[in-house]
């Protein structure tokens, strides 16, 4: 079963994204900010990352820059989804596979998810 990581600080927000993501098939593991996601990546193989940017104690861009910086996951697909600072991520391609905004439809993320997943 392919696994993907949430990572976001709105509890509600990540519960939305894993109930969508299970009901597709997917395994769902969640982290509160970026430095939680790290410890995830650790215990888990996740194949996709989905992130927030704002988050406390470590924000989405620097979670992406650190997982960027593991060779054994530098080339996991990670989505960016932000309101605010959508157009930070969208200047950086070197980090984030794809950006999408807050408030999201959930149809778009399932979509984007499928793509990224089945694009090597």
């Amino acid at each position: 079963m392919t696994t993907i990581l949430v990572v976001d600080d709105e509890y509600l927000i990540a519960d939305i994204l894993s109930f969508a993501l299970e009901d597709e098939g997917f395994m769902v593991v969640t982290a509160s900010n970026g430095q939680k996601g790290l410890d995830v990546l650790d215990r888990e193989r996740p194949e996709l990352i989905i992130t927030d940017f704002m988050m406390p104690v470590m924000d989405g861009l620097e979670f992406a820059t650190a997982v960027r910086a593991l060779p054994s996951v530098n080339r996991l697909p990670i989505i960016l989804m932000s309101g605010a600072q959508a157009h930070i991520g969208m200047q950086r391609s070197d980090l984030f596979d794809t950006v999408l905004a807050k408030p999201f439809n959930i149809d778009l993320v399932i979509a984007e998810v499928k793509k990224l997943l089945t694009t090597d």
